[in-house]
């Protein structure tokens, strides 16, 4: 008999941390899967891209590249290459900043801000029946308590 048959397996233990991280990965996946499927089903597009217009169409206007990757949790380069293939398809322009020309800008363009008009209710219609077993009251706890959850993490991560 092997001399580590007697250990656990590091997972088959797993503790209340490891078991919330698990838990809110599976919930994460499972809701951007039904997002990405709808997506392309409804709107022959991207959960990339349509995260991107998205950020474009919130203020403050036109952002910077660097504001869409920070904004999005990516790098600058996933940003320029979809915001390269939106120009091309006449849904976004970049344009030079007025004060500083070595930035660029973003905003949408008229086949752009269509999109987004239809995307964005369509999106939110699906995310409001996926939570739909979820009363208003139990949304905004969840809120709060990931909310804190994010600010620990962002003030860990700059430590």
């Amino acid at each position: 008999m092997d001399q580590h048959s007697d250990q656990k397996l590091p997972t088959a233990g797993a503790g209340l941390d490891t078991r919330v991280w698990l838990r809110m990965l599976a919930c994460s996946n499972l809701i951007e899967g039904e997002l990405r499927n709808r997506l392309r089903e409804e709107f022959d597009t991207t959960l990339a891209r349509f995260d991107v217009l998205a950020q474009i169409a919130r203020p403050p206007a036109e952002p910077t590249m660097s504001e869409l990757s920070q904004r999005l949790m990516v790098t600058k380069g996933n940003v320029t290459d979809v915001i390269g293939r939106l120009e091309a398809e006449q849904l976004v322009v970049r344009r030079r900043d007025l004060v500083d020309a070595r930035i660029l800008r973003v905003r949408l363009a008229p086949k752009g801000r269509r999109l987004v008009a239809s995307m964005i209710p369509a999106h939110d219609a699906w995310l409001a029946a996926l939570l739909h077993e979820f009363d208003r009251d139990e949304l905004r706890q969840l809120h709060g308590l990931l909310g804190r959850l994010r600010a620990t993490l962002q003030a860990h991560r700059s430590r």
